[in-house]
């Protein structure tokens, strides 16, 4: 681990939480007294700290003075005005809404602070808490679902295939919660022609820094919606979004196709992306690609794709090569389309460079699709796997130095040090799909790539992973690619600025306005509360 839990730091945790509940069952409350209605859902329990105090990435740890689990946003909002008002040296806790934890590194981490646990409002939305999945239909917006922040997307699609319909743009790992992937932006092989997620939310509700809580859309307070939108938590929790739907399909075509040449493979994609109109018939839905490298198997814990007696060959074309990429697409089909979806692939698939002799189809159900990374999970949490430390990377690269940073990433440094273990992906966008008023910062390139660098290691060796991949970024910037980073980590000002670039001063004066006293996602380590803004 890197971090264990300091004995100086419990105590002083112990005494934030003394500070707190102190203020609890005053017979004269003042204006600055926490409401009554908190004190049984601020919870210091142990097992609640140790939750609260790791995540995903199993790296960092960082120990909460308590856990809120709210029953309703009024809750969150209390909590926030309590702290906004009493923001002096005798109460200095920050707050960070936690939902299910899966930031790499610490991200929705509050050290002596408070971490809001979102996923309580979704199991109190029955009696009055955070916003149930409600599906609705109005003239200007067509067909749209109103989500809890702290609701999973699993739930979502399952809620909103009852009634045919379903959000269009998804990350590959389902078991998210809203407000969570709606704080970064929301990425996966749909993004190129759906856009990611922050491109398809109508509305939400958001609690600012002050402890209001308000309604925001492109028309209503937009400054503040597309603060939120990819803004890393900085502004506001996210308690309920207007997210758009469309018709869902019932089953998927999808298809792996192997290159040995990075080229052909970066032109195939890139060609693919080009057809990315909603109304187009002849689009694919989704367009990604992985490596299989020498020494690892051609699956991967994402899913059980190719057929096991295809193994032998694929792992010979590997040897021989290498790295092998893989094209990884899928087009949707319902009972209307399902006589001519193969065709469809066949025109869409004409002029391909892949190897032609390996070529692999499944065809099932569209929410096997979209639920596909599960099976790997439990397969892996069964066999105590899943619980790993995770140094994971994510960038997005310009279009134009793609190649640069196959010859000097993929060819060199990972290739030739052969510690990848886990998934690499690499697929590209479309930038016109995404909104630059929001705070989500991507390469200024029409088009630009989404290498994601998805090792599990154990945890006395993950420092070699993390070594990589700052040797990896080293060479970027050694080399002038400029990496955009997706689920950004830095330690000080100067590189969050460089991240940020033009929006830096626009992102400072957000924060001024939204979150003055710096109360909100202490564990991304953007703003230091002792500074001015």
């Amino acid at each position: 681990m890197a971090e264990n839990y300091p004995i100086v730091s419990y105590f002083m945790v112990i005494f934030i939480v003394i500070r707190l509940l102190s203020t609890v069952g005053k017979s004269k409350p003042s204006a600055h007294s926490l409401p009554d209605k908190l004190a049984d859902k601020l919870h210091t329990d142990l097992e609640s700290i140790i939750a609260a105090s790791a995540d995903f990435g199993n790296i960092v740890r960082e120990t909460p003075a308590a856990v809120l689990h709210p029953s309703c946003p009024e809750d969150i909002a209390a909590l926030v005005k309590f702290t906004y008002d009493n923001d002096n040296s005798s109460v200095p806790f920050a707050i960070a809404a936690r939902g299910r934890g899966h930031s790499v590194r610490g991200q929705a981490m509050a050290r002596g602070g408070v971490v809001v646990d979102m996923t309580s409002l979704a199991r109190h939305h029955g009696s009055g808490g955070g916003a149930a999945i409600a599906v609705s239909w109005s003239r200007q917006l067509g067909y749209y679902a109103d989500v809890g922040g702290g609701q999973i997307w699993r739930d979502v699609l399952e809620a909103t295939l009852r009634h045919g319909l379903a959000p269009v743009s998804w990350t590959d790992y389902l078991y998210l919660t809203v407000g969570g992937t709606l704080s970064n932006a929301g990425i996966s092989g749909q993004t190129f022609r759906y856009g990611p997620q922050i491109s398809n939310v109508y509305e939400m509700d958001v609690i600012t820094g002050t402890g209001e809580l308000m309604t925001c859309s492109p028309d209503e307070n937009p400054e503040l919606f597309y603060s939120v939108l990819g803004g890393l938590g900085q502004f506001g929790i996210i308690t309920r979004a207007r997210i758009a739907l469309d018709r869902a399909p019932k089953r998927v075509k999808w298809v792996r196709m192997l290159y040995s040449d990075f080229s052909a493979f970066t032109r195939d994609q890139e060609h693919l992306i080009s057809k990315n109109g909603r109304d187009q018939g002849d689009a694919l839905d989704y367009v990604e690609g992985l490596l299989l490298m020498h020494r690892g198997p051609p699956d991967s814990w994402r899913s059980s794709f190719f057929p096991l007696s295809d193994h032998p060959r694929i792992a010979s074309l590997v040897n021989r090569h290498k790295i092998v990429y893989c094209l990884e697409v899928v087009k949707y089909y319902d009972d209307l389309t399902q006589n001519t979806v193969n065709k469809d692939l066949e025109n869409l698939f004409q002029g391909l460079s892949h190897i032609p002799e390996f070529v692999f189809q499944k065809d099932v159900a569209y929410v096997d699709f979209l639920d596909r990374v599960r099976e790997g999970e439990l397969k892996l949490t069964a066999q105590g796997l899943w619980d790993v430390p995770h140094p994971w990377l994510n960038i997005f690269v310009p279009k134009s130095r793609i190649s640069d940073f196959n010859d000097g990433v993929f060819k060199s440094i990972i290739l030739k040090r052969s510690i990848t273990t886990g998934t690499v992906l690499i697929y590209p966008m479309n930038r016109s799909m995404w909104d630059d008023r929001m705070s989500a910062v991507v390469p200024d390139e029409d088009v630009f790539y989404t290498i994601g660098f998805l090792y599990s290691s154990g945890f006395d060796d993950w420092q070699q992973f993390d070594l990589q991949n700052k040797d990896l970024l080293s060479f970027c910037e050694d080399a002038g690619i400029e990496v955009k980073h997706y689920l950004p980590n830095f330690g000080n000002e100067q590189e969050w600025r460089r991240h940020f670039g033009s929006k830096w001063r626009l992102f400072r004066q957000r924060k001024a306005r939204f979150d003055p006293k710096m109360i909100f996602s202490p564990g991304q380590k953007i703003f230091n509360r002792n500074q001015s803004i």
